[in-house]
């Protein structure tokens, strides 16, 4: 057992990450995680509904969202069977939410042929910049084959807008990115709405989040 069992472990993930050893933890998820619920609650209809998240990472994002919008039942999912592992040792310390977050499921946006039955919105969150491009349309074709008529595709992270980079901060986190990966980089966004547009989606306002962030939303017809 760890030296510290904390009550409410979302309260302070770095502390529970820290008491639990092989406890995954993002701490973009800490500093993100109240805007971006703040914008789902806006747009995710107030009657009971289903997410599915594609790339949970930790799976953080998943228990915060299912206690803000509690008319959200939250599926996550992860490409690697490591993935789902992270995603399940969180869910296991939250068992007030185990009703409304399911069990991860294995999903590999870049192959749109995703099990499960419709959902209500996809939501996916810093993964276009650090996946190759294939992943994007792969991701939006996957959305579109499992949104139900007027569903949500939210995409969240950085992009450039008008072909350049919307601050300093973006630029210096692309140039690193392309050190690691030279198939890593901060995505057009208006090369994300084309791809949502071919997919029959209808592009939304982008919606502007902190630290130089985007929410992109397209609408299923």
């Amino acid at each position: 057992m760890p030296d510290f069992v904390p009550k409410d472990p979302l309260a302070d993930p770095a502390a529970t990450a820290a008491s639990y050893s092989g406890l995954r933890h993002a701490p973009a998820t800490a500093r993100n995680r109240e805007p971006i619920g703040q914008a789902l609650a806006d747009l995710l209809p107030a009657r009971p509904c289903t997410v599915l998240e594609v790339a949970s990472g930790s799976g953080e994002h998943a228990l915060w969202m299912a206690r803000s919008l509690p008319q959200v039942t939250w599926a996550p999912s992860e490409a690697t069977k490591d993935g789902l592992a992270a995603v399940a040792a969180w869910r296991a310390l939250c068992p007030d939410l185990a009703d409304r977050v399911l069990p991860p499921v294995l999903i590999d946006a870049a192959r749109p042929t995703w099990p499960g039955a419709p959902v209500d919105a996809v939501f996916v969150a810093n993964l276009t910049h650090i996946a190759p491009w294939s992943v994007t349309p792969g991701l939006v074709e996957g959305a579109a084959a499992r949104l139900v008529p007027g569903g949500l595709l939210l995409i969240y992270g950085p992009f450039n807008e008008g072909g350049g980079f919307t601050g300093p901060g973006n630029a210096a986190f692309d140039a690193d990115l392309r050190s690691r990966n030279p198939e890593w980089g901060l995505r057009d966004r208006e090369a994300v709405d084309a791809a949502a547009s071919a997919h029959g989606f209808v592009v939304e306002p982008v919606r502007d989040m902190p630290a130089d962030n985007r929410l992109l939303v397209y609408r299923r017809p």
